[in-house]
């Protein structure tokens, strides 16, 4: 196994008393596409300063791509895009001298990558920054993100300000990336973006680790759906049945709707298959589901 790309052990950024992030472990592979998920104030972009050097943790082990950004800041940020959720660029600048400046920071630049990224994102980069909308400012950012030749994409809330269209293209980019053997760490709100785009996800709470792994393996942690209509003379029958099996149902004018274990499943569905049920409906868990049911107490 090679190591993991981005490795935090018992990271602790404290401000005086306030500990924004306690004790968070995340580990990202190599040539991945990771979620990092969290509310507001849950501590997401007080890691990815750290990662990036701005910050200097007060405790814990940090290693980008091997090296401790601390000690290393301009070595690890040279091959690291970052786009940040809130982009704030040179106003009096054109978008081309941004890619300009941008790229001369770093020392090095795909420019037939950037032409062809500003074509795609309908990005003129003739226009001077100021006049930019939200979303063509953040246009800006993604094509010198995605154009640069780095190892490593940190993207925090990315999409802000793009139409769906550009949000299409920016899920096929980072695709590309992730097949080209690039690193995409993906920090969002957007849970449908992060179910379509990541292997695995890590979900923190008042800056704590409350569930990561590889997405395909979390979704036995909530239950799937199923909804079914069960025949009238059976209904009573088929729902002591169900209990049986650990799974409780009062069936609703000869309907039910299951909250199922992701185990149970095959056998509830023989069950109800056996019994002549019709209009029977599976729904696998999603990531939603595994979401809120950490911060549902936050929520309400």
């Amino acid at each position: 196994m090679t190591d993991p790309v981005i490795d935090v052990r018992g990271l602790v950024k404290r401000f005086g008393r306030f500990a924004a992030v306690d004790g968070l472990d995340l580990t990202v592979s190599g040539a991945s596409v990771h979620g990092f998920l969290g509310p507001n104030g849950a501590g997401k972009s007080t890691t990815i300063r750290v990662l990036l050097g701005l910050y200097r943790a007060t405790a814990g082990h940090v290693r980008v791509l091997g090296l401790d950004p601390a000690a290393h800041a301009a070595e690890v940020t040279r091959r690291i895009s970052y786009v940040p959720g809130e982009v704030i660029l040179w106003p009096n600048f054109t978008g081309q001298e941004v890619l300009d400046a941008l790229a001369g920071l770093r020392g090095r630049r795909d420019v037939a990558a950037e032409r062809r990224l500003a074509d795609d994102f309908a990005l003129d980069t003739r226009k001077l920054v100021r006049t930019y909308s939200k979303g063509n400012r953040q246009k800006v950012v993604l094509v010198a993100a995605f154009a640069a030749p780095t190892d490593v994409l940190v993207l925090d809330e990315p999409t802000s300000g793009l139409d769906p269209l550009m949000e299409e293209l920016f899920q096929r980019e980072v695709r590309d990336a992730a097949a080209a053997g690039r690193t995409v760490l993906l920090s969002s709100h957007i849970l449908a973006e992060v179910e379509d785009l990541c292997d695995a996800v890590t979900i923190i709470k008042d800056g704590k680790l409350v569930e990561s792994g590889r997405l395909a393996d979390m979704r036995h942690l909530a239950a799937s759906t199923i909804t079914a209509r069960l025949p009238r003379e059976r209904s009573v029958a088929v729902a002591q049945q169900l209990r049986g099996l650990g799974v409780a149902t009062e069936p609703d004018d000869g309907m039910v709707q299951l909250s199922v274990a992701r185990t149970l499943v095959p056998a509830v569905l023989g069950v109800l298959a056996e019994t002549g049920a019709e209009d029977i409906t599976c729904t696998p868990a999603k990531l939603e589901d595994l979401f809120l049911r950490h911060y549902a107490v936050a929520a309400r």
